[in-house]
């Protein structure tokens, strides 16, 4: 496409975009034949299946206990009833140790009552009765149980290498989508974040970050704390500089990075703990922490500011579940918001006051935590509010089993996976790339510009950037390979650039991406020598 058509796309999504690149890589694909190949979704390729055999065998027995208490020739069974159950549940197990799932079951609900010292019919009846979905969800915020358990797993998935001295209240939600919206949302109807106030975006950024500020409802400022390739995307000491302005009244992450796939190191993390301690003890921080699984001994920010950090995690990647809509909001019982609440001026606590008045009898004394379940059924339907109950058994599970694997198997296979296919590429576009240990590798920034100078030279970058729109190079694969990947210019990485994830596709499938970006680059590097009369090829 020619630089004016390109333009007319600068304004839309780069997830918008992407229709329009699939039905241009489906064309060529059919036209040449070949595969077509989208590395532009997030969604992996793998599930979990240990915890779905359990899920599902769980359910088997759960419809046992329905209609132990009613069977009714229409079809109609009882709720299950909580005495007896844990034993009932081990006398089913042996009559059916051949059903997949069953081992499984067993292991992580014997695991769960020793581990957490739980009452074995309370807990079994928890998950017997929630997979039913015959209630309501009590409590609203996450069930006790499920609480204990995925408080465990966080700790383990989002703070294995700095376990903080702290408590967090969950609440379990519809994903990481859920948990963004929720958040951004609860913090404008508290008057935490105001119209015309100003956020930091540590870019690049999943690009809803990006975008939802801007928008009326929020109507928020942005400014950029970048990071980028040449600094191993790590807070620089200029970065953390802007954080102390007191007008930048929140500082919204995604660790490990998307696109960029790197995890804050100890040395950036100290960085931004010494900021806060000394200079911005106020300073709200969201940190989007679904990729943290992918990389050993992760450390998130809410490790070591606990009382700062909203923490927003998503099941979906690491267990293959995007479409069982699983995330957890976590805040430190000790926190900044509730402080923040309470210091409001009178106004604004009688204008919050008839907000959440039909809630409690004293409604200054609701936690930020449980706003935000009232805020997300819009106060009136507070009490139908939480995540549906067989969702909440599927977390417990998918948690569960990652406790239980004491020597990490699962996650060195996920981690393998992804990092086999990163280097599948690398080899195809013939550059030599050294993964450090923040790598997550489930994305990748191919950025043009950066391999172009290191291989090429200057003059060729300076000509590219003159003559070619960064769409470009997006298009160009679409249309001439049947590749989708999306423009690195929609989360603030470099315009030259496209993301690539390592999820989606099959093996094989990289190296032919690799291939192909390196045809793409191949031919700007021709084009080049082209327009200054240069020998095609030296």
């Amino acid at each position: 496409m020619d630089r004016v058509t390109l333009h007319d796309y600068e304004a839309l999504s780069p997830f918008q975009i992407k229709d329009e690149l699939i039905k241009l890589a489906s064309a060529e694909a059919r036209k040449a034949n070949s595969a077509f190949l989208n590395a532009g979704r997030g969604n992996p390729n793998w599930v979990a299946t240990r915890p779905r055999e359990a899920f599902f065998a769980l359910g088997q027995f759960a419809i046992t206990e329905s209609k132990r208490v009613m069977d009714h020739p229409a079809g109609l069974g009882g709720m299950p009833a909580q005495k007896g159950c844990h034993q009932r549940l081990q006398s089913w197990a042996s009559d059916h140790s051949e059903t997949p799932g069953v081992d499984t079951l067993l292991e992580v609900v014997v695991h769960a009552i020793s581990a957490f010292d739980f009452d074995a019919d309370e807990f079994v009846h928890e998950l017997t009765d929630s997979i039913i979905g015959d209630n309501y969800p009590v409590p609203d915020r996450i069930l006790r149980h499920n609480s204990a358990i995925a408080h465990e797993y966080l700790m383990w998935s989002m703070c294995r290498g700095h376990r903080p001295d702290a408590q967090f209240d969950l609440f379990a939600v519809e994903g990481g989508t859920a948990a963004m919206c929720y958040i951004f949302k609860s913090l404008k109807a508290n008057r935490l974040l105001n119209p015309g106030d100003t956020i930091a975006l540590c870019t690049p950024i999943f690009t809803p970050y990006l975008e939802m500020p801007e928008l009326e409802d929020y109507s928020l400022e942005s400014v950029h704390v970048e990071t980028d390739e040449e600094d191993g995307f790590q807070l620089t000491n200029d970065a953390v500089e802007k954080l102390k302005d007191p007008k930048v009244k929140a500082f919204f992450l995604v660790n490990p990075g998307n696109p960029s796939s790197v995890a804050l190191s100890t040395a950036s993390l100290r960085k931004l703990s010494d900021l806060v301690e000394n200079h911005r003890p106020d300073l709200i921080v969201l940190t989007d922490d679904v990729y943290g699984t992918f990389v050993h001994d992760f450390t998130s920010v809410m490790g070591h500011l606990p009382r700062n950090t909203i923490g927003v995690y998503s099941y979906s990647k690491y267990f293959g579940c995007t479409g069982w809509r699983l995330g957890v909001i976590a805040v430190a019982q000790d926190n900044i918001f509730d402080l923040k609440l309470a210091d409001h001026p009178d106004e604004i606590k009688q204008a919050l006051d008839k907000r959440y008045g039909t809630l409690s009898l004293t409604p200054r004394d609701i936690r930020f935590i449980d706003r935000l379940v009232a805020d997300s059924r819009d106060v009136a339907l507070n009490h139908t509010a939480g995540l549906s109950l067989p969702q909440q058994v599927m977390m417990t599970l998918f948690s569960l089993c990652e406790l239980v694997d004491s020597k990490k198997i699962y996650q060195t296979a996920c981690i393998e996976l992804v990092h086999r296919r990163f280097k599948l590429l690398t080899e195809a576009m013939g550059i030599e790339v050294q993964a450090g240990a923040h790598y997550d590798a489930y994305y990748g920034i191919i950025d043009f510009e950066y391999w172009l100078r290191k291989y090429v030279g200057e003059d060729v970058v300076a000509w590219i950037k003159q003559n070619v729109h960064p769409l470009d190079i997006a298009f160009k694969l679409a249309e001439d390979y049947g590749i989708v990947l999306l423009n690195g210019s929609g989360f603030d990485a470099p315009g030259w650039s496209a993301r690539v994830s390592f999820a989606n596709l099959p093996d094989e499938a990289y190296s032919q991406i690799g291939t192909a970006v390196r045809s793409v680059a191949r031919g700007y590097v021709q084009a080049y020598r082209a327009a200054n009369n240069l020998p095609l090829h030296g």
